[in-house]
């Protein structure tokens, strides 16, 4: 029996992933894009004490999270990304 936190995280090799890539449609493409981007740049502004403007970064970045997120769930409920996430 496995637990999927304990489950490590393998490479793709170039060719699949790019077979992979040719079966999914560009536009949930570019939103996983955006929504590893988002979730990367959420987790940048991290701590108590952000500047306002940092604050007004990281609101834009979760909102193109959540924008992201939408166009993902659509296609898939599991493709969302979260901002804490490893992956």
């Amino acid at each position: 029996m496995t637990a999927s936190h304990l489950l490590v995280p393998v490479p793709i090799p170039d060719r699949v992933a790019a077979l992979i890539g040719a079966c999914t449609p560009s536009h949930i493409l570019e939103a996983e894009f955006d929504a590893d981007c988002a979730a990367r740049e959420v987790r940048r502004f991290r701590g108590p004490r952000l500047g306002i403007e940092d604050q007004a970064d990281r609101e834009q970045a979760l909102s193109e999270l959540a924008w992201a997120n939408k166009v993902l769930s659509a296609h898939h409920p599991h493709l969302a990304v979260r901002p804490n996430s490893a992956w």
